[in-house]
């Protein structure tokens, strides 16, 4: 998938957010998009899902289906999690009740199978975002700051399912605040500042250690929030009746 001179600005006076925009996502690879709030990455990461059109320019060679997963979901909508999902599916052309049910159950929504979408938490809502773009088996998955709003064992899973479009043939295309793409080994780089995109070297395997600390419970996600900004990678956040 290429994107070849791409530019886009919001109306026909509005200011360029992106311009002459010349990168490549690799075939079954992870792109990181990074970049200060603001530089442009929800708008670069919406024309890679095909949900803005350039203002100029093209995107040649797009994988599909697509699985787009915005940075937080809208539940403003008229159906229950299955209902929805279910409604997803068949956009896509078929509905697999299979795969439906098995990214239910691994999201953690079982509860929540005939809650209609405006009844949900945040979380829970991004967690029915997630489902529905997986569930047709994406070529390409975009993924807008998706560890946002997540409870921690949510989080814990998107590595793993972003490695697993990977090993599909998939590409992923992912943007991130929390520091948690630092688990991302292999993934190429994409930079947006003024205007541009600066694409950069994969990322490498590197040694780790592992490291446990224990703190008031009120102070745990703060904590690991104030971690990944250092840049360090938050493996789990347990209680003490999970230890």
């Amino acid at each position: 998938m290429r994107l070849d001179g791409v530019s886009y600005r919001y109306g026909r006076r509005g200011p360029w957010v992106l311009r002459e925009v010349d990168v490549e996502i690799p075939a079954g690879g992870t792109v990181v998009v990074l970049g200060r709030n603001g530089a442009g990455k929800s708008t670069l990461l919406q024309l890679a899902a095909g949900v803005l059109r350039p203002s100029s320019g093209a995107i040649k060679e797009r994988p599909t289906p697509v699985g787009w997963v915005p940075e937080r979901f809208p539940a403003d909508q008229p159906f229950t999690v299955v209902g929805y999902l279910t409604a997803m599916a068949r956009l896509h052309g078929a509905v697999d009740q299979n795969a439906i049910e098995a990214w239910v159950d691994r999201l953690g929504l079982a509860s929540y199978r005939g809650t209609r979408l405006g009844e949900l938490s945040k979380g829970t809502a991004q967690k029915v975002g997630l489902a529905q773009a997986l569930i047709p088996k994406p070529g390409l998955l975009v993924l807008d700051e998706p560890w946002e709003g997540l409870d921690a064992a949510a989080r814990e899973l998107v590595p793993g399912i972003v490695a697993e479009v990977v090993a599909a043939g998939g590409t992923v295309l992912v943007s991130d605040h929390r520091g948690e793409t630092g688990r991302l080994p292999g993934a190429v780089t994409w930079t947006v500042a003024d205007g541009t995109v600066a694409q950069g070297e994969p990322r490498q395997e590197r040694e780790i250690a592992i490291i446990e600390i224990a703190v008031p419970a009120d102070d745990a996600e703060e904590t690991a929030a104030a971690l990944r900004a250092d840049g360090h990678d938050v493996v789990a956040v347990r209680t003490k009746a999970e230890v």
